[in-house]
């Protein structure tokens, strides 16, 4: 009989909230549906990846091949290759993104007068806004071969022959680390700053009065105190070490067939085989052993880091 009067006690203070926060529950909805319809609907079409689909069968009608359009990915010469170089490019991205979006952050927080702070913000967070197309034609501006900046005004004068940039693979692991941290910094750091900024300016004022300098204020106080949102971007970045981003590595090399032994990853590969054959199946099985790596992934470093420290695990 308790049990029950503590039931209907628990409901009816439920509906109260409801009733009380009906108008901030009302703005949700459109979050909540595109949720569903972007993220959660497609969700659907993981079925496609064990199916031959047929168009004429449709999808739930198209016959299953079980786990054969993922030998495609896996039987393939290149299946090492791709793996090897999206995972070693992103692992790469993720450790230099940190560091200096953690650098930057410090250094923009530094800025006292607020308009130069914004102004520097707004600078370095304009590429993470470019379409990788605008960045495919600003690289291409550097590195042409004929007119390009680095080939006409910097090798030429020093008495260098120029470099074929779209030839040579070697140069392009570099160029690509450049590119993407150029493009990705300003968004970290934005991050990394809001995280510092959040921080009670008493610990600096009393770490000043005990004489402490900027660089041990930065490394007892900030770098302590910012470790956890470091740790959550890093474990989300962690998930997608197997989703490559397909604008750098398909834009900016303009799919220079010279250039694949570098710049090919697995969504490139898939894209080309894709346009190629026209082959759905593959496509979905390749984004399915992507996500499926990425969650795992994203589980066993959090359980990792909880295992030292929970406070910094992301769940």
């Amino acid at each position: 009989m308790k049990a029950a009067m503590t039931g209907n006690s628990s409901s009816s203070t439920f509906w109260k909230m409801m009733r009380k926060h009906r108008v901030l529950l009302l703005m949700t909805v459109p979050g909540i549906l595109y949720f569903l319809i972007n993220n959660y609907l497609p969700m659907f079409g993981v079925i496609i990846a064990f199916k031959d689909l047929n168009y004429a069968k449709g999808i739930l009608g198209s016959d299953w091949v079980g786990f054969k359009n993922f030998e495609f990915l896996f039987q393939t010469d290149r299946a090492y290759l791709i793996t090897r170089n999206t995972v070693l490019y992103n692992a790469l991205f993720i450790f230099i993104n940190v560091i200096l979006g953690v650098g930057v952050a410090i250094l923009l927080n530094e800025l006292k007068k607020k308009l130069m702070s914004r102004f520097y913000q707004s600078i370095i967070l304009l590429p993470y806004l470019l379409s990788a197309v605008i960045v495919s034609y600003l690289v291409f501006s550097f590195l042409s071969v004929e007119y390009g900046f680095v080939n006409k005004l910097i090798l030429e004068p020093l008495g260098l022959d120029g470099i074929t940039w779209y030839s040579e693979p070697k140069y392009w692991p570099y160029i690509l680390t450049i590119v993407n941290v150029w493009k990705s910094v300003g968004y970290f750091s934005i991050i990394y700053l809001a995280a510092i900024v959040g921080i009670d300016a008493e610990y600096y004022e009393a770490a000043t009065l005990d004489g402490a300098s900027k660089w041990q204020q930065v490394r007892s106080i900030t770098f302590p105190l910012i470790i956890p949102v470091v740790m959550i971007m890093t474990l989300l970045q962690v998930g997608k070490i197997f989703n490559a981003d397909f604008g750098l590595f398909y834009q900016v090399p303009m799919n220079s067939g010279a250039l694949m032994s570098a710049t090919d990853v697995i969504d490139t590969y898939v894209y080309r085989a894709l346009m190629q054959m026209g082959d759905v199946g593959m496509a979905s099985a390749a984004g399915l052993y992507q996500s499926v790596l990425g969650f795992l992934l994203i589980f066993g470093v959090n359980y990792i880091v909880r295992k030292i420290n929970s406070d910094h695990a992301l769940f």
